[in-house]
């Protein structure tokens, strides 16, 4: 068959973009091919040798972060909502070659009961359903096994289906609902996102006083979209999920104040969200920010901002979709000083 490019240097990814790569559902399963290009700014999954590279198997998924957030202080969003992305999915990991090789590795070191090896070797050598590993066909499909999410959460595990083989060109088998797809490529991405510090923009800034309206604005450069795409080369199919900000929300860590507007939801304008104080507007009303209407004494207010980011996806063979929206927030502390009455 031809051959899989099974070696890529580490730390080729950077963490600044998210593009995810999925499978096609329907006619795209036709398309599988044996590898594909991904953008700049990738890494892959797999396991790292001594030589400081990483082996790929067939099916290891590359993600493209060359358009994610960046900074010191970005983070991932959290999910609204009860969701998470896949503990566990199926994909390609071996050619008939590869998956012998290491089946044999296994039973080379008879870590395992004589039982467990005869069952094996039935299955996969003696034609119980497959013979020889399945190596007469050879560039003609892949081994699928089990991934799971490298934090292993909850249900991590619950991918226990035997290695099984797939021809190129058809589906995995019906009962395997959670072989990759392009939408769980997208929900892989998903987890890959990071998302630039909130840290607002306020006029005055370094403090400000009782009953004094505080303006409050984000730097348009550091909140555009961000994405990043999963791709898996074997099949030659990608998803590239993408987060826009659309809101911000103002909690000014006491209920001794005001918000712009009063509920503290800040939404897009003009591709921005709040507006620098200009001189002039001292008795304007801010459209983003805050009014303290209390000192902070000797100590300091929790100005919580948190961004709003709506999160979809397209991907290979499909228009994709929405994923639920996340938030990110950064808290910054306040300092309220009482005005000082001047007598004449």
């Amino acid at each position: 068959m031809p051959g899989l490019n099974l070696r890529r240097p580490l730390g080729m990814g950077t963490a600044a973009s998210v593009t995810v790569v999925v499978l096609a559902a329907g006619p795209a399963w036709a398309g599988y091919g044996d590898g594909g290009a991904t953008n700049g700014g990738t890494h892959t999954s797999g396991d790292a040798g001594e030589d400081g590279t990483v082996s790929a198997t067939a099916g290891g998924i590359v993600y493209d972060h060359s358009k994610n957030g960046s900074g010191n202080n970005a983070g991932a969003p959290a999910p609204v909502g009860n969701w998470s992305p896949p503990a566990c999915w199926y994909a390609p990991k071996y050619t008939p070659k590869q998956f012998k090789k290491y089946k044999e590795k296994i039973w080379e070191v008879d870590s395992t009961s004589p039982q467990w090896d005869f069952e094996e070797r039935r299955r996969y050598v003696n034609g119980g359903p497959y013979k020889n590993f399945n190596l007469a066909k050879s560039g003609k499909g892949y081994w699928w096994d089990s991934y799971s999410a490298s934090n292993y959460p909850p249900g991590w595990d619950k991918c226990s289906k035997p290695p099984f083989w797939v021809d190129k060109g058809d589906p995995p088998p019906a009962d395997t609902p959670e072989a990759v797809t392009p939408e769980i490529l997208a929900q892989l991405a998903y987890a890959e996102i990071r998302l630039p510090d909130t840290r607002l923009e306020l006029n005055p800034e370094g403090g400000t006083k009782v009953n004094l309206p505080t303006w409050a604005w984000l730097d348009n450069a550091a909140f555009r979209p961000v994405s990043v795409t999963a791709s898996v080369p074997a099949l030659n199919i990608q998803a590239t999920t993408t987060a826009e900000p659309v809101s911000l929300r103002i909690e000014p860590g006491t209920d001794d104040a005001q918000t712009y507007p009063a509920s503290g939801e800040c939404r897009i304008e003009d591709g921005r969200i709040g507006q620098p104080y200009t001189k002039g507007h001292a008795k304007t009303d801010p459209p983003c920010g805050v009014k303290y209407l209390r000192s902070s004494g000797d100590g300091t207010y929790p100005l919580k901002a948190t961004i709003t980011w709506k999160i979809h996806w397209t991907g290979t063979g499909t228009g994709g979709g929405g994923l639920p929206d996340g938030h990110f927030g950064t808290t910054q502390d306040i300092t309220v000083g009482e005005i000082q009455a001047i007598n004449r």
